[in-house]
């Protein structure tokens, strides 16, 4: 099994880093702004820094997660494009380096065959290939997914085609908290996910197109804290 890092493009499966059939909540997306944000991450109580961006390249976007600390550097970019009101994935990588240990995956997302297919280090049951639907999203759009729907009053649900599968997700919303973003305080809408031992919790303030806190935890104890120091 691939180290708590990688899990975190699958954050939103157990979660969380990726749920019904299709999804209606992207019906009518808005439109997409470019971004950069930092964050502090923290993997079993060593911390790190994390970067991610969002950058549009024509008619195609680029999201990108970059995750660094003494004990890992992980890598994760999916290339996407809008397609009738929803986003539509097109390819993604996945590469980390945790300790001694190195991985690297590559997902192809071909709408015009109507498949997803993975290549590198998978697993030959992981390597696909798993129909597409329309709606559906890879582990990293979930994240930008989540964060426009809870702004929109929209059900947290998803269909997730990513590491060699096809799986839902529902979250819920938990209630309101306050978070410290550079310093000023923020209302945030806390939502929540738990796949049996596993829970992935997510926190959306108002006007971010990115989440300003994701927490990974495992049988009751933190695994991975990513939280927002500042985005432009």
């Amino acid at each position: 099994m691939r180290p708590t890092f990688h899990r975190f493009r699958n954050a939103f499966a157990a979660t969380a880093f990726v749920a019904l059939a299709s999804l209606p909540a992207l019906a009518a997306a808005p439109s997409l702004k470019p971004f950069d944000a930092e964050y502090v991450a923290n993997y079993m109580g060593m911390e790190g820094d994390a970067h991610m961006q969002l950058a549009q390249t024509g008619a195609q976007w680029k999201y990108s997660l970059r995750i660094q600390s003494s004990l890992a550097n992980v890598s994760q970019v999916t290339t996407f494009e809008e397609n009738g009101g929803q986003w539509r994935p097109l390819t993604g990588s996945d590469n980390a380096a945790v300790l001694i240990k190195k991985s690297s995956k590559n997902a192809q997302y071909d709408w015009n065959k109507g498949v997803a297919t993975w290549t590198g280090n998978v697993k030959p049951d992981r390597a696909g290939p798993v129909e597409l639907k329309p709606g559906d999203l890879d582990a990293m759009l979930v994240n930008l997914a989540i964060a426009r729907d809870v702004a929109a009053g929209k059900p947290l649900r998803y269909r997730m085609v990513d590491d060699g599968r096809a799986k839902d997700l529902v979250y819920t919303v938990a209630g309101k908290e306050t978070i410290t973003i550079g310093g000023k305080s923020h209302q945030a809408t806390k939502v929540q996910r738990t796949d049996g031992n596993k829970q992935t919790v997510v926190w959306v303030v108002d006007g971010m197109p990115a989440p300003a806190r994701i927490l990974q935890r495992k049988d009751g104890s933190d695994e991975v804290d990513l939280q927002l120091k500042s985005m432009k």
